[in-house]
């Protein structure tokens, strides 16, 4: 292998659609369980559930899914197309649009629900969304909660080449070819949207003690000159130093670029809990169930 280079592991094209509620119909491409890895392998990011551009048909039913608890991590959703409102029992709520991102902190306990905003959903209609569960480190797991909502024009950005015209790079969280991110993370990573212009090769290098993923989005892309990979396929980086070469295809290419320090501890997850131990779960288990996590009236 090519030690100049950070390597492709392995690219995960995940085993088809499923629902969540009756508006996310979703390809799951994290747990890292469900391709019989340990949890930590891909440490901090948990859960990544992919919905591919769909069309719904309009209607007047709320459409997405209903109040549900989490504790001991962060949920994080990107709106490529259509418009997602959420609303949690700690008094927040908003309606994301393309380009903006909901991160919304669980830590100690929340009560939840997303939905197809009411307005949008009437009308036949695009959409393209994806979530990431982020995990929070012991001393963080019971964090109050919290909500931002960042809007697009809050995003970091910056264009890549000498003339501009290579690509451009958004960021979310950390940092990317000199831009920052407007959002709080509990622990480093370093989050962005990277388009490439067709044709066009666009260089990077994520820190080595980083885990390091790459979801197309859009278009076809060629890393390091030798793998490829399509709308909806995760690929996952060796854990080693490199740069990294990304060639978009003849339509261009959009990833979206997961760069994270490991939280190196145990994960128990059991449903929407992520915690450290079985004891942890069933605490969170008992607590949700004697209404600890609050109103379900929001």
């Amino acid at each position: 292998m090519n030690k100049e280079i950070r390597n492709v592991e392995e690219i995960i094209r995940g085993n088809g659609y499923h629902w969540v509620g009756n508006g996310f119909k979703v390809k799951q491409l994290l747990p890292a369980a469900v391709y019989g890895r340990d949890m930590r392998r891909y440490s901090p990011f948990l859960l990544m559930d992919y919905n591919a551009p769909t069309i719904f048909p309009g209607t007047e039913d709320e459409v997405g899914v209903g109040a549900h608890p989490h504790r001991g991590f962060e949920t994080v959703t990107f709106a490529f197309e259509g418009k997602v409102e959420h609303h949690d029992n700690r008094g927040n709520h908003g309606v994301i649009e393309p380009g903006d991102v909901q991160w919304m902190t669980a830590g100690a306990g929340i009560l939840h629900k997303e939905y197809h905003e009411k307005e949008y959903a009437k009308q036949d209609r695009p959409f393209h969304m994806l979530q990431l569960w982020v995990n929070l480190p012991i001393e963080h797991k019971m964090a109050t909660p919290g909500y931002q909502a960042l809007e697009a024009n809050q995003m970091g950005t910056v264009t890549i080449g000498d003339d501009g015209k290579d690509g451009e790079a958004i960021v979310i969280a950390g940092e990317a070819f000199g831009a920052k991110g407007p959002a709080h993370t509990f622990t480093p990573m370093n989050v962005y949207r990277l388009k490439v212009a067709p044709g066009k090769t666009v260089s990077l290098q994520e820190p080595e003690n980083y885990h390091l993923l790459m979801l197309t989005i859009y278009g076809t892309a060629t890393l390091n000159a030798n793998e490829t990979v399509k709308q909806g396929e995760l690929a996952v980086f060796a854990d080693e130093a490199g740069q990294i070469t990304i060639t978009a295809g003849e339509e261009g290419a959009e990833l979206i670029v997961l760069s994270g320090e490991p939280i190196n501890e145990p994960i128990v997850a059991a449903g929407p809990f992520v915690m450290n131990t079985q004891a942890e779960i069933r605490q969170a288990e008992k607590d949700f169930y004697d209404g600890k996590f609050g109103t379900w009236n929001f």
